[in-house]
């Protein structure tokens, strides 16, 4: 069997949308699996809206989504000569033919059609003109498309999809000025790439049945062809600038895990039973273009932040402690002390398996990286009344000469709270505000046995009386 061979081939005109995501991971995903190679190449042949920093943020957030590329990444643009090659090879061949038509001439074929009731696909003089007839002027080089029957498009997310030839126009795929065609640029790419499976939206659709001329004329194994619904918003409409982040790296800085997004977003449109949560490696070893549906996929944040909490809490605590910083890092924040570092690795056992995002681990993990005096909010200012504070200062003598373990500390604090007559809530919410700064806070014995001893007592003494 032929090495499978996928590329994911974006435009550098912005950030990597969410779509583009998915997309790229399709495509990862189907030639990982199969121990095949994913290809990357920039389609910067639009100069005037192409720009560097839009290929870094593709490449960086492609990097964070974890999608290794094999190769050089590569640059339509610097293929230019290549298309323009076989763009005069075709010519060569008579699928191709000078044309000389202008843009005025064109477009009074369009009026006149458009009165007349025609198609306005426009029909050239010159498809068929003797060339000792061609004039001295400039020329685009067209194809010769099909004039009669039907082009067929072996699809397979869509089926068969059927297109009548006299739909399709004799495209440019040669500019006068010498310059390719994106439509022609694409398929000398995948061909010259060795791209066996074209994976991408179906908002390409229509693209394939004039790229399939192409290959007809060139002689060229026509790809296998996928093209994936679009994500839409949770309202059904197709996704814009109003249903919040769009760029991949905005969910970096929002804080979701790169792999919970992985799993997010393979789950968009595609499905393998009824898994919902499964690894990097599930994803590769299910992943098959039967498993994608047809209808549009709907982006929704309650349940990417459920599937992110998932991977929080199955993160190997070393790597959720990179990826932490990464994210700190991406967002702008201060990185950890080797003192935050240090307590809040340690209470991860607490933290991660009830965290959805990595804000949300660190407004847990709060009690680990705050240092003294702690601040307080409201609610944890009004849970240390004098009696309140009184039951600390009796708690912190008790603690002095208590053994450090949980087994040793849940009694005494359990002793201490019916010496008092108190519900243990009763005497866990001043110790909280006391630790923490906060009433909501992972146990009481797992902040104590996170930050220690010492650090315990010193901030307990710091609202006793």
């Amino acid at each position: 069997m032929a090495e499978i061979v996928t590329r994911f081939a974006p435009s550098p005109t912005g950030y990597l949308h969410i779509g583009g995501g998915r997309t790229a991971l399709f495509n990862w995903l189907y030639a990982r699996g199969r121990g095949g190679k994913f290809l990357l190449r920039i389609e910067d042949t639009d100069r005037e809206r192409s720009t560097p920093e839009a290929t870094d943020a593709i490449l960086k957030g492609l990097t964070w989504l974890g999608l290794d590329w094999d190769g050089e990444v590569v640059s339509q643009f610097d293929r230019k000569d290549r298309h323009a090659e076989v763009a005069r090879q075709m010519l060569d061949a008579g699928t191709a033919y000078k044309c000389f038509s202008t843009q005025d001439e064109i477009e009074a074929f369009r009026e006149a059609a458009r009165a007349e009731g025609r198609s306005t696909l426009f029909q050239s003089p010159w498809r068929d003109a003797d060339p000792a007839t061609h004039p001295d002027a400039p020329f685009v080089i067209r194809m010769k498309a099909p004039r009669d029957g039907q082009t067929v498009i072996a699809d397979e997310v869509q089926g068969d999809v059927t297109f009548g030839n006299d739909q399709l126009d004799d495209m440019v795929v040669l500019r006068s000025d010498g310059t390719p065609t994106y439509m022609l640029a694409v398929v000398v790419d995948d061909h010259d790439m060795g791209v066996t499976h074209v994976i991408r939206g179906d908002d390409h659709l229509n693209n394939a049945a004039r790229q399939q001329m192409v290959y007809d004329a060139m002689g060229w194994t026509v790809p296998v062809w996928a093209h994936i619904p679009l994500i839409h918003g949770a309202d059904g409409k197709k996704l814009s600038k109003r249903h919040g982040a769009l760029g991949v790296e905005e969910y970096q800085v929002m804080g979701y895990p790169a792999a919970g997004m992985r799993n997010y977003l393979a789950r968009l449109g595609w499905s393998h039973g009824d898994d919902e949560i499964f690894t990097t490696a599930q994803a590769m070893e299910w992943f098959d273009l039967s498993g994608i549906g047809r209808a549009p996929a709907r982006l929704d944040f309650k349940k990417l932040e459920h599937t992110c909490g998932q991977h929080i809490g199955m993160m190997d605590d070393a790597d959720l402690m990179r990826e932490l910083s990464a994210f700190l890092d991406a967002s702008g924040q201060p990185a950890l002390t080797p003192v935050q570092d240090e307590r809040l690795r340690a209470g991860l056992y607490c933290l991660k398996d009830r965290a959805k995002t990595f804000p949300d681990l660190l407004e847990k993990g709060r009690f680990a990286l705050v240092s003294r005096p702690v601040e307080r909010d409201d609610k944890a200012e009004a849970a240390l009344d004098s009696v309140s504070r009184s039951i600390l200062k009796d708690l912190t003598d008790r603690l002095r000469g208590a053994s450090w373990t949980r087994e040793d500390l849940e009694p005494l604090l359990t002793a201490m709270a019916e010496e008092r007559g108190l519900g243990f809530g009763k005497l866990a919410a001043p110790i909280r505000a006391a630790l923490a700064g906060r009433t909501a806070t992972p146990s009481v014995y797992d902040m104590m046995l996170v930050i220690g001893r010492d650090e315990t007592i010193a901030r307990l003494e710091d609202c006793a009386p």
